[in-house]
């Protein structure tokens, strides 16, 4: 280590600077909900817990324009996978 550091041309701000299309929040969430996420990916051997959000969020979002119709069909075709 050096006995001095020079700061003079520092600047202020994330140390990882956020990716494009992407911005930086603060946001709160139950603590049940975090918890779950991050099981999430434990269980499935690392990743992200925050893309893991995200992706969850970006699939509300395309299946809320959906017809009734289509949401339906989607619910039975899971619903009789997972029977068989």
């Amino acid at each position: 280590m050096k006995k001095e550091y020079d700061f003079s041309k520092a600047q202020r701000g994330p140390v990882v600077p956020v990716s494009k299309g992407k911005t930086r929040i603060t946001i709160r969430l139950d603590d049940g909900v975090l918890q779950w996420f991050r099981e999430q990916v434990h269980r499935a051997g690392g990743g992200s817990y925050q893309a893991l959000i995200n992706e969850a969020l970006r699939r509300h979002i395309e299946q809320a324009g959906q017809p009734l119709e289509a949401t339906l069909r989607r619910v039975i075709r899971e619903e009789l996978r997972r029977a068989s």
